[in-house]
């Protein structure tokens, strides 16, 4: 370099990439420091949605937070919603019903699907992939009917409760699903003949923001990043919870840690995900879906508009909240980026005293600086795509 300025008398270009830049989805900003178009340095910066999730949690009852967690990770809202009732069910020491279990796992790997298409759908846009975004952004929109069907909602479900859920799946579900299989199947398809052998995709995927298994680790990387380097760790398999010990499936490995593997495991889990629902629709028990304790589960608007004490027990939820014992619970869930944490820190009252969150994609973010040094300024772009940084829940 010193050679260079010697010769060229030039110095290094200061570049200001973002917030407003559609590649940093207006929450991120890059200062970057460039020779010609290789990355010398680069600061990240997060901060610019402004979310104060944990505060507004603490500000409200234990049962008034779950739109919040909707709006962390808004592509997969429901394993936001499990994972914070699975925290507070530790920290109330509650189990829920079967069925209530296998109807989670359901509705959470439709999450992890649905997030799956998102991020391979827009890493594929911004590479000028347009069909494969549609492609998967109509898989998407297959898998939002279904979820619809359940909750009512496509986006920001609210649907799961302390104690349970907040409606049974409806009848004829199952036939939904087998209906949709096909459909997804043959878009899946489609999508892998268009990208995984692409000669441009393969050139603007293979080789960049590619990282080590120790320094993955030591950055904190979890999920499919982690994967990708070739790590075998999915909660799901190392500390099981709600029903994932009973069901089989494969937790698929890469070996580079750059960003065509990441894509890869990606892809192999959407058909995981997909064998995973198959087994627990079959497998799935009768019964109730909700705890039977009126001071923990908020009954359904039928039981309210009916039963008097359907009323007075919602009246109590609402008004005072569900009150924990004094104490502190942390609970990790394997979400569709890697582990999502919630730490609740309860005084008693009907209020969290504390609710802290840990984002997967927040400490892959902070390794982007180093994914990207030495390579181009187009590298970028795919590198910060397949760490799938989710401005609600990095910037929370």
């Amino acid at each position: 370099m010193s050679d260079l300025k010697e010769d060229l008398h030039t110095d290094h270009m200061l570049l200001n990439m973002g917030p407003s830049h559609p590649a940093t989805h207006g929450t991120v900003k890059f200062l970057l420091t460039l020779d010609g178009e290789t990355v010398v340095d680069m600061v990240v910066e997060v901060g610019y949605l402004h979310r104060g999730f944990e505060k507004m949690c603490e500000s409200v009852t234990y049962s008034n937070v779950f739109p919040y967690t909707d709006r962390l990770n808004y592509c997969s809202a429901i394993m936001n919603n499990i994972g914070y009732a699975l925290a507070v069910e530790k920290l109330c020491d509650i189990e829920v019903t079967e069925r209530c279990n296998y109807i989670r796992v359901v509705t959470n790997e439709l999450a992890r699907i649905s997030d799956h298409y998102t991020n391979i759908a827009a890493a594929a846009l911004e590479l000028g992939a347009l069909t494969a975004f549609i492609y998967f952004v109509e898989a998407r929109e297959l898998v939002w009917d279904l979820l619809e069907k359940v909750c009512g909602a496509r986006l920001t479900s609210n649907y799961i409760r302390i104690g349970g859920l907040m409606c049974d799946i409806p009848p004829g579900f199952n036939d939904d699903l087998e209906a949709t299989y096909p459909r997804l199947e043959k878009l899946f398809d489609d999508v892998d003949k268009l990208l995984t052998k692409n000669r441009i995709f393969l050139d603007r995927m293979r080789d960049t923001g590619g990282i080590s298994k120790e320094s993955a680790i030591s950055w904190g990387f979890t999920g499919p990043c982690l994967r990708a380097c070739g790590i075998d760790y999915d909660i799901r398999k190392k500390q099981p919870y709600l029903v994932y010990d009973k069901l089989d499936f494969d937790i698929p490995l890469g070996t580079t840690g750059d960003n065509f593997d990441r894509y890869l495991v990606r892809m192999e889990e959407i058909k995981q995900s997909l064998k995973i629902i198959k087994q627990a629709m079959k497998d799935m028990p009768e019964g109730p879906i909700n705890v039977d304790n009126p001071y923990l589960r908020i009954p359904s608007k039928q039981d309210v508009y009916s039963q008097m004490e359907e009323m007075i027990a919602h009246f109590k939820v609402v008004i005072d909240g569900v009150k924990p014992p004094v104490g502190e619970v942390y609970f990790a869930t394997e979400a569709a980026n890697g582990e999502l944490g919630f730490y609740i820190v309860s005084d008693g009252s009907g209020k969290p005293w504390k609710c802290r969150v840990r984002p997967p994609c927040f400490t892959m973010t902070g390794a982007l600086a180093e994914l990207c040094k030495g390579s181009m300024l187009a590298d970028i772009i795919p590198t910060f795509d397949m760490l799938n940084m989710i401005g609600g829940e990095c910037d929370r």
